[in-house]
């Protein structure tokens, strides 16, 4: 990991009002300018234009922690344009940032309705119709991800089931903590890694409950593509069947709000094949993953690195992906 420094910023919202006039015909001003909640790795701040029009920063902060995963945003904004142009549920990107906007790096989309909280996708009243097909729109639309077309874009790290389980093994040896648990999973992981795809596609890399807006009539919109990369099809359908992004709904796999089972069909009738010991390996591939960064996040609040609240409190769910863990170990998942 790396520390990238922005350029200073004078003022948010100065900045935004300039660009205003570019964003909406006859607009000569913004309002309602708002850091929103969420985030670690990026900015996202929320505004309207003077005619009423609503939108979406997405920047990076004047110092940040950037992953040797993530890929630039310009390039995020690329993969957006091109997702919406797939048939991807994705916010129109209506312009990326250049140094004379005075905002640093990043770029402006549209505003996108609906909830993107976890817990309230799993539970509000609101979403009762919609969420039994949630994970058949899941399928559907990782299935359009998959196909994408990549070229040009070289900002798309090549990775292998061998080549994450290798960069986790270097990830837990640099942390320094005594986690059996994760000595146990990596032997595992090591003995089982599939061999190569033949074929590698665009991986979102992130696609979970959590970075999905949702409405009544479903999926909205696909969100954070910084962990995107050209790899196996199957890791998106591992990562989102991860325990914790199933919010206490553990009896559903996807997402907290659905089953493999519609899933895989869903992902099949879109033109996809599943291969579930393959899911099953990159769940424990997610598990694990997730598992080092909470155990990252404790290293970090601990040293006075980053003595934010939202570190100390991802820090404090290692156990769960121990326990997890062995739940994939012993079939018991």
């Amino acid at each position: 990991m790396e520390v990238t420094a922005a350029p200073a910023v004078p003022g948010v919202e100065a900045a935004l009002a300039a660009l205003a006039p570019r964003l909406a015909a006859g607009a000569t001003g913004v309002c309602a300018v708002r850091r929103l909640s969420g985030g670690a790795s990026q900015e996202t701040w929320a505004f309207e234009t003077s005619g009423g029009e609503r939108f979406i920063l997405r920047r990076a902060p004047s110092a940040t922690w950037k992953s040797e995963m993530s890929i630039d945003l310009e390039t995020e904004a690329i993969l957006m344009q091109r997702a919406g142009a797939a048939g991807v549920p994705s916010p129109r990107v209506r312009h990326v940032l250049v140094p004379e906007d005075g905002l640093g790096k990043g770029f402006i989309m549209g505003f996108v309705a609906g909830e993107t909280l976890g817990q309230k996708i799993l539970r509000d009243p609101a979403l009762d119709a919609v969420r039994p097909d949630l994970a058949r729109q899941c399928g559907t639309t990782m299935a359009a991800i998959h196909r994408i077309d990549t070229s040009g874009i070289v900002d798309l790290k090549a990775t292998t089931a061998r080549s994450q389980v290798d960069d986790l093994a270097a990830a837990h040896r640099a942390g320094g903590w005594v986690r059996p648990v994760f000595d146990l999973a990596l032997r595992w992981l090591q003995d089982r890694c599939p061999a190569t795809v033949p074929h590698p596609t665009l991986v979102h890399g992130d696609f979970r409950n959590g970075n999905l807006i949702i409405g009544a009539d479903g999926i909205r919109a696909v969100l954070d593509w910084e962990l995107a990369h050209q790899g196996d099809p199957m890791e998106d359908l591992g990562w989102i069947c991860v325990n914790s992004w199933r919010f206490g709904e553990i009896d559903k796999p996807v997402g907290g709000f659905g089953n493999r089972e519609d899933l895989f069909a869903a992902y099949e009738a879109a033109g996809g094949t599943v291969d579930p010991a393959r899911v099953r390996f990159w769940q424990a591939v997610g598990t694990l993953r997730w598992g080092i960064i909470c155990a990252d996040s404790t290293n970090r609040f601990s040293r006075g690195d980053d003595p934010s609240i939202e570190r100390a409190v991802i820090g404090r769910r290692t156990s769960e992906t121990e326990l997890d863990l062995i739940d994939l170990m012993t079939g018991n998942d």
